[in-house]
C-alpha cells in the first residue's frame, strides 16, 4: 500500500443510516435517524496477499456505493482490477479476487465503475509474500525501577484511526513492560508509552505516559478518533504530570520533547512534570500515619457515618486521645500493618507494598493524531478522592488500596446519532461513574456526567460495600454491575447509542434506561432475595437471535452465590433475562458466535454451548479468548493462544485454519491479539499480533476467495465504536449492529444513505489518476497540481482566502477551451464536481 503525501486537507465522511423496518416489526421501536452519522473517509483499502494459488486481492466496498442486495450479499459498485496497468478482470459480485497468473513483481490497482464509467484509481499495491505483513517497530530501551528490578518491553493493545486524513488507517500502538500489573497486585512497573506508525513503519511520534500513570491492563484506554469533523483522528486518555510528546528524526535521533500544559492552578500550588507519586513502602507506612492523624477530620466521621475512633473500627478498647499524635498514629499504624491486616488474609502484606500512585494530579488529554501535538489537558473526572478508602479497598478481607478507585474504562459513542463522543468511566465494583465529551478541534465539553455516589460503609475497615446502593439516587443501581469493559450500541432504535455498562445500561441522554436484578434461588446464599446480575469479566452485544427483535446482550457474571446466574442472554433494550443459568461460582470467561451454522441464530457459550433460543447443544464449547470473522462463509472463528503459546484460529467444525508462527497474544491469560479489525481489504477482521521480540505487528488476512459483498463493518456505527473501545480493560470483541453469521438475510442489513462531504485528498488522488492514465496531458497537469497544492497549503494555514483564490485557479484552468487537448471529457467532468464541491463548502 503506497504512502500518500500528508499536506492535503480531508473532509470526513457522512453517513445517514437507514434501518429496514422488516414487515410486522413495531415502528415505535425503530426510529430512522434524521441527521447524517460521521464515519471515515476511507480509501478502497486495497491489499493483495501471494498464494499457492495465485496472488488473492481484497479490497472496501464502502458504504456508499451499496445499491441493494440478493440471498448472497449486498449489491452495489462493480469494479475493475488492473495488473501492470493491464485490465484483468471485471469484479460484480464481491470485494476480493484471485490472479491465478499473478506473480511476485506484479502490481495492482482496482477502479470503481459507475454508470459504466470507471473511477480513480485506487493505490498500486505489490503483493506480501505470505498471508501477513509485517508493520516494524521501534521498542523502547529497557528500563529499572526504583527497587532496582530490570524489565524489558513488548508491544501490547492497539488502535487505528486516520491520522493524516488520507483515507489510510494509522496505528496506535501501546507499549507494556514486563512488569506491568493488575491494578490490585503490588509493585513497581516501568512506564507506558503509545506510538503511532504509518503503514510502512514510519514512527510519528511517541508519547510516554512518565512515571505517574502506571502501567497495566486497567489503567490506559485510549480513544483513536476523528471527534472534531476534520477528517483526521485524534487521540485522547488519561495523562499526569511527566507526560510527555516525543519526535525523531528519519536516523531515529530525538528532535523534541514537550511535556503537556500543566492546568495553572497546580503549578501555583508548587506541582511539576518532574514529580514522582510512586510509593516506597516508606511512602506508604508515612501516608498511612497521616491519614490516620486526620481521621478526625474525615467527613464520613465527622457525619457520624463511621465510627469515631480507629480503636472502634480495628475492634480495639479505646486508647489514644484524638487529634492523634504522630507516635500515637505511628502506633495504630503498626498494628493495622503487622496485626490486624494480616489477620484478615496472608496476602494482606502491606509493609512490602510499593510502587502505587495514590497522590497527584490526574488529566484527560487530547493528542493531534498526525503530529502527537497536545490539544488539550483538564482534570480527570471525578478524581481519585482518596486512596480507595471510600472506594472500598480497605473493607473486605484483601485489603488493596489503588484497587477499586483506579479501574478506568474508555469508549466512543454516537450519544446524538450523528458524531462521536468519548466515554470515560472510573470504577464498577463500588462507587461508579462516567462522564461523556464533545471535542470541537479546539475544546472539551462535557455532555453529561453519571456518579452512582459512594456506597455507604459502617466501618470502612470491615464492611461488604459490593451490591450496596450508591447514594445518587437516580444511578444508585449502577454499583457492581460494571465489567472489565463496556460496549455501546443502540439498544431503543432512537439512532443514538446507550452505554451498556455490565449488568446496567445508561441511556444516550445520560439517564438510566435499566439496572439488571433477579431473585437468588434456593441454592444461593440468600434464597429469595432479589439481587443485581452484577460485574463480570466478559460481555457481547449485537443482534444474537435474528427472530426477536432488536439486540441481545450475552455475559457472564462473577458474583458466585450472591449473583442469580453465572451466565445470562439479556434483551438488550429492557435487560429482560431470555435465559440463563445461576453456577454458583465466579464465571470468568464467555463467548458468542455462528460456530454452528445449522443452528438459526449466533450460540452463546460459558458453561456448555447453547443456541440463540436456550437449548443446550453441547458440553463441550470453543474458546473464550477472542472471536474473530475469518471465514468466506461468514461463520465465526475463535483465536486461541494465551502466555507463551502460538496463536491460532480455529473453527469449530474444521480445526485450526491458522497458526501465527512466531507471534504472541497480549495480557496473559487473556490471549488478546493486539487488535482485530476490520482494517482493509473486504468485510472480513485482521488478526494484528506482535511478533515474539515485538519487532513487528503481525498482520494476518483470510485469503480464501469469498462470493459475499459487505461494505467494510468500519462504516458501521456501532462496529467502528467497538473498536475503539476494544483495548479498554479486558479486550472484547466488536459487533455490528446488525445479525452478522452464515445464515444472515441480507434484506436486513442496514442500508445507508451515504453523502461524503468534498475531500481535498480525494481531489488529489483522483487527479493523480487523470495524469497518470493521460487524461490529464501537458502544461495543464501542472497548473492543476501547483494550484491544488497552493490550495491546500493555505488551507491547513487556515489562510481561506487564499485558499479560495487558489480553488477558483483550479477551476479556471479547467474552463479554459484550449486546454481541450489535454484533457478528457470526463476528467474535466469529475474534476471540475469535486473542486465546486470544495469551493462551496469553503464558502460556507
Amino acid at each position: 500500500m503506497s504512502k500518500k503525501g500528508r499536506v492535503l486537507f480531508s473532509f470526513v465522511l457522512i453517513l445517514s443510516v437507514i434501518v429496514p423496518v422488516s414487515e410486522g416489526n413495531a415502528e415505535e421501536r425503530k426510529q430512522e435517524p434524521t441527521q447524517p452519522v460521521q464515519l471515515e473517509n476511507l480509501d478502497r483499502g486495497l491489499i493483495a496477499a501471494s498464494t499457492p494459488e495465485g496472488n488473492f486481492l481484497s479490497w472496501r466496498l464502502l458504504a456508499d456505493e451499496v445499491t441493494g442486495h440478493t440471498d448472497k450479499g449486498l449489491t452495489g459498485t462493480t469494479f475493475h482490477v488492473y495488473r501492470n496497468h493491464n485490465k484483468i478482470a471485471e469484479v460484480e459480485e464481491s470485494t476480493n479476487y484471485l490472479d491465478e497468473n499473478g506473480g511476485e513483481e506484479s502490481n495492482y490497482y482496482v477502479r470503481a465503475v459507475e454508470d459504466g464509467k470507471e473511477g480513480e484509481a485506487s493505490d498500486k499495491v505489490s503483493p506480501w509474500e505470505e498471508n501477513y505483513y509485517d508493520l516494524p517497530l521501534q521498542k523502547p530501551e529497557d528500563g529499572v525501577t526504583p527497587a532496582g528490578e530490570s524489565y524489558t518491553y513488548h508491544a501490547n493493545d492497539m488502535s487505528v484511526g486516520d491520522v493524516t486524513g488520507d483515507g489510510q488507517y494509522e496505528f496506535v500502538v501501546k507499549w507494556d513492560p514486563d512488569n506491568s500489573k493488575d491494578v490490585s497486585q503490588n509493585g513497581y512497573t516501568g512506564n507506558t508509552y503509545l506510538d503511532t506508525y504509518t503503514y510502512e513503519g514510519e514512527l510519528l511520534y511517541r508519547i510516554d505516559l512518565g512515571v505517574n500513570i502506571r502501567s497495566g491492563a486497567h489503567y490506559t484506554q485510549f480513544l483513536v478518533r476523528d471527534f472534531d469533523h476534520s477528517g483526521k483522528a485524534e487521540l485522547m486518555f488519561k495523562t499526569a504530570p511527566g507526560t510527555k510528546v516525543i519526535t525523531y528524526d528519519e536516523n531515529g535521533e530525538v528532535t523534541s520533547e514537550e511535556y503537556i500544559t500543566m492546568p495553572e492552578e497546580d503549578k501555583e500550588a508548587g506541582y511539576s512534570h518532574s514529580d514522582d507519586y510512586r510509593m516506597s513502602s516508606d511512602d506508604y507506612y508515612n501516608h498511612i500515619v497521616e491519614m490516620f492523624m486526620d481521621w478526625h477530620e474525615h467527613e464520613e466521621v465527622v457525619n457520624g457515618s463511621w465510627p469515631e475512633t480507629l480503636e472502634e473500627s480495628f475492634g480495639l478498647e479505646p486508647r489514644y486521645d484524638y487529634p492523634l499524635s504522630r507516635e500515637d498514629a505511628e502506633s495504630l499504624a503498626d498494628y493495622f500493618m503487622d496485626e490486624y491486616a494480616p489477620e484478615r488474609s496472608e496476602r494482606n502484606t502491606l509493609r512490602e507494598l510499593e510502587g502505587f500512585i495514590l497522590n497527584g494530579p490526574e488529566y484527560l488529554t487530547v493528542f493531534n493524531g498526525e503530529t502527537g501535538e497536545e490539544l488539550e489537558t483538564i482534570d480527570y473526572k471525578p478524581g481519585r478522592h482518596d486512596d480507595g478508602l471510600m472506594w472500598g479497598d480497605y473493607a473486605m478481607s484483601r485489603i488493596e488500596p489503588g484497587n477499586r478507585v483506579d479501574r478506568f474504562l474508555a469508549g466512543t459513542a454516537y450519544l446524538d446519532g450523528q458524531k462521536p463522543y468519548a466515554v470515560f468511566a472510573r470504577g464498577y465494583y463500588t462507587r461508579s461513574t462516567l462522564v461523556s465529551y464533545s471535542w470541537d478541534g479546539n475544546h472539551l465539553e462535557e455532555h453529561w456526567y453519571v456518579d452512582s455516589g459512594w456506597t455507604p460503609m459502617d466501618n470502612p475497615f470491615n464492611d461488604s460495600p459490593h451490591g450496596t446502593p450508591g447514594t445518587n439516587e437516580e444511578f444508585s443501581s449502577i454499583t457492581t454491575q460494571g465489567n472489565h469493559s463496556f460496549s455501546t450500541a443502540d439498544v431503543d432504535g432512537d439512532g443514538a447509542h446507550e452505554i451498556i455498562y455490565g449488568s446496567a445500561t445508561i441511556d444516550d441522554d445520560g439517564s438510566l434506561l435499566y439496572g439488571s436484578f433477579d431473585t437468588l434461588p434456593e441454592e444461593s446464599a440468600d434464597p429469595g432475595a432479589e439481587a443485581r446480575l452484577g460485574h463480570g469479566d466478559a460481555m457481547h452485544v449485537t443482534d444474537i437471535d435474528p427472530d426477536r427483535e432488536g439486540q441481545e446482550i450475552f455475559t457472564v457474571h462473577e458474583g458466585g452465590t450472591y449473583a442469580p446466574y453465572g451466565y445470562s442472554l439479556r434483551d438488550a433494550e429492557t435487560g429482560e433475562i431470555l435465559y440463563g443459568e445461576y453456577t454458583g461460582e465466579d464465571t470468568g470467561r464467555g463467548m458468542i458466535g455462528d460456530v454452528v451454522p445449522e443452528q438459526e441464530g449466533m450460540e452463546t457459550w460459558a458453561e456448555g454451548l447453547w443456541t440463540a433460543d436456550g437449548e443446550k447443544i453441547s458440553d463441550d464449547m470453543p474458546g473464550t479468548n477472542m472471536n474473530i470473522k475469518w471465514s468466506a462463509d461468514l461463520t465465526t472463528q475463535i483465536i486461541d493462544g494465551a502466555v507463551d503459546e502460538t496463536p491460532v484460529i480455529t473453527d469449530w467444525k474444521e480445526g485450526t485454519l491458522l497458526t501465527a508462527e512466531g507471534t504472541r497474544t497480549n495480557n496473559h491469560t487473556k490471549g488478546n491479539p493486539g487488535l482485530v479489525a476490520d482494517v482493509f481489504g473486504d468485510w472480513r477482521e485482521e488478526m494484528l499480533v506482535r511478533t515474539e521480540d515485538s519487532s513487528a505487528i503481525r498482520m494476518y488476512m483470510n485469503t480464501e476467495v469469498t462470493d459475499h459483498k459487505l461494505y467494510t463493518l468500519m462504516h458501521d456505527p456501532q462496529y467502528r465504536s467497538g473498536i475503539s473501545w476494544q483495548n479498554s480493560g479486558y479486550n472484547q470483541p466488536s459487533y455490528p449492529s446488525f445479525y452478522f453469521a452464515s445464515d444472515m438475510d441480507w434484506e436486513d442489513v442496514p442500508v445507508p444513505d451515504m453523502k461524503r462531504s468534498p475531500s481535498l485528498d480525494r481531489l488529489h488522488d483522483t487527479l493523480e489518476a487523470y495524469i497518470e492514465n493521460g487524461e490529464v496531458t501537458g502544461p495543464l497537469s501542472h497548473q492543476l497540481t501547483h494550484s491544488l497544492r497552493q490550495a491546500a497549503h493555505h488551507h491547513d494555514k487556515d489562510a481561506m482566502k487564499q485558499a479560495r483564490h487558489f480553488m477558483e485557479k483550479f477551476l479556471m484552468h479547467l474552463e479554459r477551451t484550449h486546454q481541450e487537448r489535454h484533457l478528457s471529457e470526463e476528467a474535466e467532468k469529475d474534476l471540475e464536481r469535486q473542486g465546486e464541491q470544495i469551493l462551496e463548502t469553503w464558502k460556507n
